[in-house]
This record gives structure tokens, sequence and C-alpha cells, in this order.
């Protein structure tokens, strides 16, 4: 009975952590869609950017998606648990038996992904910069996606600010968006000797330093939930051959108490007395 409900507990600890993991990551599912659209816009003016770099936001779907199923599995493990429901709690096993695999995949993709980011990303690199200092001052879409994505990450350019060389907006007031200069400069507008110093890191980086982040954490937790979901079932499995195995127990200890008894000499005797003495008037 102790042992029943420590189990109950921890299962109960273990999926409302499952219920959290899902929560968290159809979180930045949804942040992923919503703000993935700026920087795919600029993506959409540059030639020759990889196809598979436009279809980055699909990502964001599958994140949505785990994280809802992760909120199915940990609601049902609870109620489950708590409730004993034997309808919860099958549902739920069939659940994790079904997305193992898929979970152990895509920890996997998420690791190797890491390492294509940068790979990726250095391919359009050139294309970045070409729209820069192409259409930067002049086409006013494109002008105000990269100074959206410039305050939003608090960077300059693609590399840095020497992206902006040439562009229209440089050519024109010969200065540097005010982003790449310091938020603490006191000099205004940013020119060339400012941009220099303050030294802002370019968007590409902090981009792909950012998906890393992501993708690091979601494969970490995809794993650890993993290792939880093999770790529990195996529980399950040990809690209950040890039940069997009392009840067992306790039926071989009453067959020897039994069989004691019955080789006692004196018991046998009074057995046979009464079996005789109860048979007596039925003759």
């Amino acid at each position: 009975m102790c042992c029943s409900g420590f189990l109950k507990v921890m299962m109960f600890i273990f999926n409302g952590g499952i219920f959290l993991a899902g929560a968290a990551i159809l979180a930045v599912g949804v942040w992923v869609k919503v703000d993935s659209g700026s920087f795919l816009g600029i993506l959409d003016d540059v030639e020759g950017v990889p196809v598979g770099l436009s279809q980055l936001v699909n990502i964001s779907y599958l994140l949505i998606a785990l994280g809802a199923v992760l909120l199915v599995i940990g609601f049902l493990g609870c109620c489950g648990a708590i409730k004993e429901s034997r309808c919860m709690l099958l549902t739920f096993f069939i659940i994790i038996l079904i997305i193992f695999i898929a979970e152990v995949a895509g920890a996997i993709v998420l690791f190797v992904f890491t390492g294509v980011a940068a790979e990726l990303f250095a391919e359009v690199e050139n294309g970045l910069r070409t729209s820069i200092r192409k259409s930067y001052g002049t086409q006013g879409s494109l002008t105000s996606l990269w100074n959206e994505n410039m305050e939003q990450f608090g960077c300059c350019g693609v590399k840095n600010y020497t992206d902006f060389n040439g562009s229209p907006f440089q050519g024109q007031e010969k200065i540097y968006p005010q982003f790449c200069c310091n938020i603490s400069s006191t000099i205004f507008p940013c020119n060339a000797d400012e941009a220099m110093f303050s030294m802002v890191d370019g968007c590409l980086d902090k981009l792909v330093a950012a998906i890393e982040e992501n993708s690091l954490i979601i494969a970490g937790v995809a794993i650890g939930i993993t290792a939880i979901e093999v770790h529990r079932p195996y529980d399950g499995c040990t809690a209950k051959t040890s039940h069997l195995s009392n009840i067992q127990n306790v039926e071989e200890s009453s067959l020897d108490l039994l069989g004691a008894c019955l080789q006692d000499p004196a018991l046998d005797q009074e057995l046979q007395i009464r079996s005789s003495g109860s048979g007596a008037p039925g003759l």
C-alpha cells in the first residue's frame, strides 16, 4: 500500500513536469510562428536564398503540435494517477508508445540542426548584404523590416556596420542606422567613428545564437522526457511484479502452514475422530 502510494505521487510529479514542459514548448512554437515573419520577410527580397531556409517557420508547427501532445499526456497521467482511472492510464501509455520514437528522432534532428544552422546561414550572408547595399534607404518595406530586426535583436547589419557601406542610406546621409551605435552613445546621428567604436554585433550571428539556444533547450527537454517515459513504465511493471510476488509468497506460506498442520499426528488423529463422529448419525 505504501509503495503504491509512493508510485502514485511520483507519477503525478513526473507528469506534472511533462505538462509544464509541454506548455513551455507550445509557447516557444507560438513565439517562433509569430516572431519569424519579420526575418522571413527580409529573405523574400533576397535572391539566391536556399528554399530550406525560408521553411524555418514550419518548425513552429512541429513545436506547437509537440507541446499540445505533451500537455495531453501530462493531463492524462496526472488525472489518471490521482483518480486511478484505468481508461486514462491506458490512453496515456498508448500515446507514450506512439510518440517515443518521434521524440528520439526529434531530439537528434534538433542537435544536428544546430551544426547545420551556421552553414545554412552562411549561404545567404552575401545575399543579405547585397540587399542592404542595394535597397536600404530607398525601398521602404525592406528598410522597415531591417529596422525592426535590428531593434529587436540589438544588432547592426548582417555582420557589422560596414554592411551599410555603399547603401543608398549611407551614400546619401554619410551616416549609419542608429542601431549601429550603442544606446548610451551621445553621438547623433551615428557616424563611422562611433559605429566602429560601438562594434554592435551583426543580426545573423544573433539569430544563429537564438536558434541554437532554443534548439538545445528543446532537445534537452525532449531527451529528459523520453528518459522519464522509459523509466516510469519500468517502475510500474516492477511494482506490479513485486505485488504479484508478494501474493505468491503469501499463498506459498499458507500452503506450507497447511501442510505442516496436516503432518501433525495429533491433529491428524483429531480430524479423523471428528470425521468419524460426524459420519455416525448417517449410518
